[in-house]
């Protein structure tokens, strides 16, 4: 784009404005010179932005207008602040409310809650929760999601937040980690404990059925806990039952709890994964494009990856993990279980997941976090590398390794593929979240290694799959990562460049966006995104953090508060 001269600030603002010629209204802070993207998917158009009181005041030809704040974003895409579907920074921004490697993106808000939520939680899940934290060591003070949310903006966060309540966390709540149907009256206080959430702000029910315990739900269950959410507005999210074998098996339950549930359903980090089922996903297309026209609100998100992360429980059979975590490393510790598990590993039976077939083999298996710092030698290395190091079956050295470090054991699973990848970027009905935290390059976040996916997720969207694949316009992914999900979602006022909408602008260079995170080193900070507003806060200064945390809790449509706040 060329050198520019981007801040003009107070003292060269008159000349800019002289330019435009006089007049009197005033300002908190102006965007001039931009191209406007206004996240309804039109093309941009050369505009200013007023922004004043936290809201957006102005767009277009604001000749005279003054502001406390000058911004020249000539040559630069003005937007909506990015909507993160499916993030896991509900931790990191407890210990680091700046979130880097979102903001650093683009991103304005953060939506929470595959399956486990930040609460409701009981004093045993509570007590279970501290003992499980590695290096992010937190004092948990809240006991609803609703509060949880609370303490994070009363923390202070640079970024908006919101939550879904899990159907995981519920069930938990109330059942445990027993593999059974809950009973009526588990399930009449689920169902209550779901409204408390909806009435918090909750943006609806989201589960993770792949895992245990949440696998042990009926399709009634979840069912019933999305039409309590449906009550009050709310919607139902899903990573969904399988990703491979039962693809299509999994697609219909969606739309079943959509139709019975009578609410909208989003399709998580949609998929199809595994070589053998590569082939699947035209298919898959197909029946939500057909669930859609039938009537439903089926919609879905994915990020931008042919690699997928999770913990090695993934490629364990889910009858071994009944009980919780201390249940399922005490049974892994039996040599007679580990035997049947392993052999199980190696031939799954009807029903089960091949993560390690999905994965063409233990190579595509790649280490990324241990608890015991005594395994850390092991990141970045492959399961295959560590079996032949070990002189083990990849097998028995993954269940090893999880004895060993007492936890599930970060892994990232090269299960899809880029061809597909492209293909799902450019659906109308698809979101983008990282399925990842938000960490910054230092500290506590460097003892870990991640996915790539935590920091450059978005920015990878516009750099590989708009400018180099042209796979989608600048205004289609503009328009995906900010109203749609927004719309989704039901958010009021948020996901759109208009009069009365909140401020959360992001100005970047559709030219040089770019990612810089691989799976080798992953920490490594996104490019390209100059400023970020959020609820009118400039936040994002020239790719500096300005030390702003103007962060809030963005709530669901069953919020109790609406009618005050307005």
């Amino acid at each position: 784009m060329g050198i520019r001269s981007r801040y003009l600030g107070l003292l060269a603002a008159p000349l800019l404005l002289a330019a435009c010629g006089g007049g009197s209204e005033h300002y908190d802070a102006l965007i001039v010179g931009g191209e406007v993207y206004d996240g309804t998917g039109a093309p941009g158009v050369s505009a200013s932005v007023a922004i004043k009181d936290g809201r957006i005041a102005a767009i277009g030809d604001l000749k005279g207008a003054k502001a406390d704040k000058v911004i020249d974003a000539a040559g630069l895409a003005v937007a909506p602040g990015f909507i993160n579907m499916l993030s896991w920074a509900n931790e990191d921004l407890i210990i680091d409310g700046r979130g880097m490697g979102d903001l650093r993106q683009g991103v304005t808000l953060e939506v929470f809650g595959e399956g486990w939520s930040m609460g409701p939680l009981n004093e045993a899940m509570k007590e279970e929760a501290k003992r499980n934290q590695t290096d992010i060591l937190f004092d948990i003070s809240w006991t609803t999601l609703g509060e949880y949310l609370d303490t994070l903006e009363a923390k202070g966060i640079s970024t908006n937040v919101a939550s879904f309540v899990g159907a995981t966390t519920l069930r938990i709540h109330e059942v445990g980690y027993d593999n059974r149907a809950a009973t009526p009256e588990e399930l009449a206080r689920m169902e209550e404990l779901t409204r408390e959430a909806m009435r918090e702000g909750a943006m609806g029910v989201g589960s993770s059925l792949i895992y245990a315990p949440a696998n042990f739900a009926p399709t009634e269950e979840l069912i019933a806990l999305a039409s309590a959410a449906g009550e009050f507005g709310g919607m139902y999210i899903s990573h969904i039952r399988s990703e491979s074998s039962h693809f299509f098996e999994a697609i219909d339950e969606v739309k079943r709890i959509a139709k019975e549930a009578g609410v909208p359903a989003e399709i998580y980090h949609f998929k199809a994964s595994g070589r053998s089922n590569w082939d699947k996903l035209d298919v898959a297309i197909k029946m939500v494009d057909d669930a859609r026209a039938e009537g439903l609100a089926i919609t879905a998100d994915m990020y931008s990856y042919p690699a997928s992360s999770t913990g090695l429980n993934a490629a364990m059979p889910l009858w071994v993990q009944e009980g919780g975590h201390d249940a399922w490393v005490a049974r892994l510790k039996d040599p007679a279980i580990r035997k049947k598990v392993a052999e199980e590993m190696r031939n799954p039976g009807e029903g089960s997941e091949n993560r390690f077939d999905d994965a063409g083999g233990p190579d595509g298996v790649l280490l990324l976090g241990f608890r015991n710092p005594a395994l850390r030698k092991y990141i970045g290395k492959t399961l295959g590398d560590v079996a032949r190091e070990r002189g083990t079956p990849a097998e028995e050295t993954a269940i090893d390794l999880v004895v060993e470090d007492d936890s599930r054991v970060q892994v990232a699973y090269f299960t899809m593929s880029e061809d597909n990848v492209k293909k799902k970027v450019a659906l109308p009905w698809m979101s983008f979240g990282s399925d990842a935290g938000s960490m910054a390059p230092e500290g506590v976040f460097m003892e870990q290694s991640t996915h790539p996916r935590a920091y450059g997720n978005f920015a990878r969207v516009y750099a590989k799959y708009v400018r180099e694949e042209k796979a989608l316009t600048l205004e289609d992914a503009i328009h995906r990562m900010t109203l749609l999900p927004a719309t989704n979602l039901k958010l009021r006022d948020r996901g759109k460049l208009a009069k009365g909408y909140y401020a959360d602008v992001v100005i970047f260079d559709p030219e040089t966006i770019q990612d810089h995170a691989t799976f080798a080193e992953p920490h490594q900070l996104a490019t390209g995104v100059k400023d970020v507003f959020i609820n009118g806060v400039l936040t994002l200064e020239n790719e500096q953090h300005t030390g702003a945390f103007a962060g809030k809790v963005v709530r669901g449509p069953g919020w109790t508060g609406w009618e005050k706040a307005e």
